[in-house]
């Protein structure tokens, strides 16, 4: 199957629909777009599209990636793919001038709609980075933050929209491996932030799976105020929940340690079979420099822009809405007449 998207911020909601896509079939080939057409059709790019391909591969349910996708979906594109259908969240996707991106290949039969996760959107994210408040940690409620989704989107479309996440141990499970270390395996165990889960952790992520032959990679997550009190200002981005679930879909990761504690003891090794020996710490480059702060420095730079980016996609989206309704009344109103 074929399943199409910008990834522009890739987060748990995306790594959720590929997760729903792959249960369609037995191969998921995933389309994403050039930053030249991201910032035709919706505006400017986060990231760019070299840092948005890595980070698509590093999501466990994905077996391929094609690059330079193009912004609408047609059976030209499914049939050079050799794809059954495409899938796609249950939002709408429209281009610059308002047209459904999937138009073509929902009539003809060879389209699949998988649910949106609620309470994550790149809105809410952007806004969170915007606002130097901490309300995300507990979910309460706040004044400036409120503010800050009316400035993205004044007529609340139900597709860009904010709304709260909650932690299930469903999801969990979904997104956990659900596999034991086995015989031979090196247990390997790694503890942090991962903050806003991006490219800079997955490269750090891929150079520890090469340290051995056959890696377990135990990832250990700070909680929030364990965070906030070493990163200090709004931080972390995300809550804890919400970094578990990003950092169980890299497929570099075996396990998650939610809210492991800052310094890594004997106890804590011991509680993973490791073996009590020195010299077991490594310092592992990852090649990268992107950190979470500078991408909280990308977003404030652009802050306008992706102000009035958030506000055309609603507008266009709340457009569809209405049309969609007058459709349905119309048709309403047909078959009244037709009774009469």
């Amino acid at each position: 199957m074929f399943f199409l998207h910008s990834y522009d911020m890739v987060h748990y909601g995306h790594s959720n629909q590929l997760r729903q896509a792959k249960a369609m079939g037995d191969y998921l080939i995933v389309g994403v777009h050039t930053d030249s057409e991201i910032a035709k059709h919706k505006g400017p790019p986060v990231f760019t599209q070299e840092e948005r391909y890595k980070m698509v591969r590093a999501i466990k349910w994905v077996d391929e990636v094609v690059e330079g996708a193009p912004y609408v979906t047609t059976l030209e594109t499914l049939d050079k793919y050799n794809c059954d259908f495409c899938v796609h969240g249950d939002d709408i996707t429209l281009t610059v001038d308002g047209k459904d991106t999937y138009e073509e290949v929902k009539k003809s039969g060879r389209y699949r709609e998988c649910k949106r996760t609620q309470g994550v959107s790149t809105t809410d994210l952007v806004g969170r980075m915007l606002l130097m408040t901490k309300a995300h940690h507990s979910n309460i409620d706040s004044s400036d933050y409120q503010q800050h989704t009316d400035n993205f989107g004044k007529g609340h479309s139900p597709w860009t929209g904010v709304s709260q996440f909650l932690q299930t141990s469903q999801k969990i499970i979904q997104f956990a491996s659900g596999q034991e270390p086995q015989p031979g395996d090196t247990i390997i165990y790694v503890a942090g932030a991962f903050d806003l889960f991006h490219i800079g952790h997955v490269d750090f992520l891929e150079a520890v799976h090469k340290l051995a032959e056959k890696p377990y990679i135990i990832v250990g997550l700070h909680f929030d105020q364990e965070v906030n009190r070493y990163k200090g200002k709004n931080y972390p981005i995300m809550n804890v929940h919400e970094r578990t679930l990003s950092v169980l879909a890299c497929r570099y990761v075996s396990e998650v340690v939610i809210g492991a504690p800052f310094a890594v003891t004997k106890d804590l090794l011991d509680h993973f079979k490791e073996p009590r020996r020195k010299g077991i710490l490594r310092t592992v480059d990852s090649g990268n420099s992107l950190t979470t702060d500078a991408i909280v420095q990308r977003i404030i730079k652009n802050r306008l822009l992706f102000e009035a980016r958030n506000q055309k996609k609603e507008a266009k989206e709340i457009a569809v809405i209405q049309a969609m309704k007058r459709q349905e009344e119309e048709k309403t109103k047909a078959r009244v007449q037709a009774v009469l």
